[in-house]
């Protein structure tokens, strides 16, 4: 495993996004090209999601794996036995509660949080537009059945 001097690994940091990440822009290009419209980095909900498709009241988030604690069982004991243990462990763990909050505020609000990996974006970014298809469809036949 290659290592980094603290120096290396602060550059490295900084040139993380916080918005319009390559995963962001891969949803968003399969999304608009279905015909979706929606707000970016909307700070009207909870969360600020990376994509808001209001008509629909669909919240997306492109999670990375790593911030967001994919495979948590596994992750954290290498973390445990990293130079940086005393940070990274709270970190994650307050980001993955966090998403669990903000997934509980939107549903209160009446919308419908979605999350997806980052990796599952580059893979298959058309398989993310079905899912998200498939929930305005049933989104939509829940609301006709309550009539």
């Amino acid at each position: 495993m290659d290592t980094l001097t603290p120096e290396q690994r602060r550059r490295n940091m900084q040139h993380i996004r916080s918005r319009d990440s390559e995963i962001e822009i891969i949803l968003r290009r399969a999304l608009w090209k279905e015909g979706f419209r929606y707000r970016k980095n909307w700070n009207g909900l909870p969360g600020k999601p990376d994509i808001a498709i209001t008509k629909e009241k669909i919240a997306i988030f492109c999670d990375s794996e790593f911030f967001h604690g994919k495979d948590w069982a596994g992750l954290e004991p290498r973390l445990q036995r990293g130079t940086n243990a005393g940070y990274w462990v709270p970190k994650i763990t307050r980001n993955m509660e966090r998403d669990r909050e903000v997934d509980r505020q939107l549903r209160a609000l009446g919308w419908t949080p979605v999350r997806f990996w980052g990796k599952d974006i580059k893979k298959d970014a058309e398989g993310c537009v079905r899912a998200i298809k498939e929930i305005v469809f049933d989104n939509r036949m829940a609301e006709y059945e309550s009539l």
